[in-house]
């Protein structure tokens, strides 16, 4: 969200940076919030001229109520300046009204106005324009055929997708056996490695409220990921990063408290609504995982290094698990509106021979704390907003499918890396069981 004061004094950048995002249908909005903040200022400034007033001719009612005794004829002059004093109430009233109106419409038109992207992010109008910045590991494709990914789980008799339709529907899934196994095994060593990189491990509420989901993200992106819970003030997380950074809400941190590095666990809920190709069935995209996010709240001026400090924990942490992986640039259009510069973290699919998702890193700048009010009080005395950033550390069961891939012998084993094998009671490798 952007300060009412930078768009005052910069309409035409905030414009051309809705151009860039190729949201022109949001052009209007700009010249609307300039306006509803002109006529509140109108209004702040007449209502504080009839406070002003109000005491004023309070005293003056007295004196004359008081000189009334010896002259009536004041008492006449007393009525008038009563009668005014009525007029002015009612008038600050009908301000004060409308002052909470004019808010109220401004901010729901500030949620929707996108944040400022930083010069270096591409333009495009889609993810077809993302740019690859750099790759990480060969990306081979062994001379065997590699199954679908929940081809590979059901030899070790690792998944149930059709138990799991029965009783939850589509989009959800059981994991066993190895494959379960393997999955906490990967969030485990996540954790690890990120309490290693100095992070503080967190669990999170499950459940936020309202107030605390327009803080941390979009109208758009609240409708199409959130649960709600039915009756109550409550969604479901749809990523760690909402409850943690809603963990500030409406603080003042002291700035020898910066940069807060937390790394947090939890299941994630979301509707994932409309059709996907059959790259992206089985446990690629689905209703309900588990994940180990990074988030990062700093001073805005250590954020851009934070934020290139967290993709590469991402990076270094794929290939210790030896799965190729690329740096993607997102474009304007690709970014969503809290966004100041994003970049995704895509493994190699050997089966497909292309890469796909599964880190998403984001510098938020200001605009989270805005929201959230979260502040923090400088050596100066003086509050500022800081930077919130986030970065998934580990998602599976997502994650698993390029590891299943990358890992996967000839013979249909599934090889363990030395990192992970202190997770996994030391086994070396997977045996399928068909």
């Amino acid at each position: 969200m952007l300060d009412i004061k930078f768009i005052r004094e910069n309409p035409e950048a905030v414009k051309e940076n809705i151009r860039k995002k190729f949201q022109e249908e949001k052009l209007p909005l700009v010249d609307q919030v300039l306006e509803l903040d002109s006529e509140n200022r109108k209004s702040i400034t007449e209502a504080s001229e009839l406070r002003a007033q109000r005491n004023t001719l309070s005293k003056q009612v007295g004196m004359l109520m008081g000189q009334a005794k010896k002259d009536p004829s004041k008492l006449e002059e007393a009525e008038r300046v009563k009668a005014q004093v009525k007029a002015n109430a009612d008038r600050l009233a009908q301000l004060e009204q409308r002052e909470g109106e004019l808010e109220r419409e401004i901010r729901r038109l500030l949620l929707v106005i996108p944040n400022i992207i930083d010069p270096s992010v591409p333009i495009g109008p889609d993810d077809s324009a993302n740019v690859e910045v750099e790759r990480f590991g060969e990306a081979a494709v062994p001379g065997f055929d590699i199954p679908y990914h929940t081809e590979i789980m059901e030899r070790f008799d690792g998944v149930d997708m059709d138990a799991a339709g029965r009783v939850s529907g589509n989009g959800f899934y059981y994991l066993m056996g190895d494959i379960a196994r393997l999955h906490e095994a990967v969030l485990a060593y996540a954790r690890d490695f990120m309490i290693d990189k100095g992070f503080t491990y967190c669990i999170p509420p499950f459940m936020i409220h309202g107030n605390v989901v327009e803080g941390v993200m979009s109208q758009t992106d609240m409708d199409a990921m959130m649960y709600k819970i039915e009756g109550e003030d409550l969604y479901l997380i749809g990523t760690s990063e909402h409850s943690m950074i809603g963990k500030f809400i409406d603080q003042i941190l002291p700035e020898s408290s910066l940069p807060q590095t937390l790394t947090s666990y939890s299941p994630c809920f979301r509707k994932e609504k409309g059709a996907h190709g059959i790259e992206e069935r089985g446990v690629y995209r689905i209703h309900q995982f588990e994940k180990q996010e990074m988030i990062v709240v700093c001073k805005p001026e250590d954020s851009m290094e934070w934020y290139e400090r967290m993709w590469r924990y991402s990076v270094e942490l794929f290939r210790s698990m030896d799965i190729p992986v690329r740096q993607l640039e997102c474009c304007s259009g690709d970014l969503a509106d809290l966004k100041v510069k994003s970049c995704d973290i895509e493994a190699w699919s050997p089966r497909q021979k292309k890469y796909f998702e599964v880190c998403s890193c984001s510098n938020l700048g200001d605009a989270q704390a805005r929201r959230l009010k979260i502040r923090v009080k400088g050596e100066d005395g003086k509050n500022y907003l800081p930077h919130t950033l986030n970065n998934t550390a580990i998602a599976p069961p997502r994650m698993l499918i390029a590891f299943l891939e990358n890992n996967l012998q000839a013979d249909g084993s599934v090889r363990i890396p030395q990192a992970l094998r202190p997770y996994m009671g030391g086994k070396e490798i997977l045996i399928p069981k068909r």
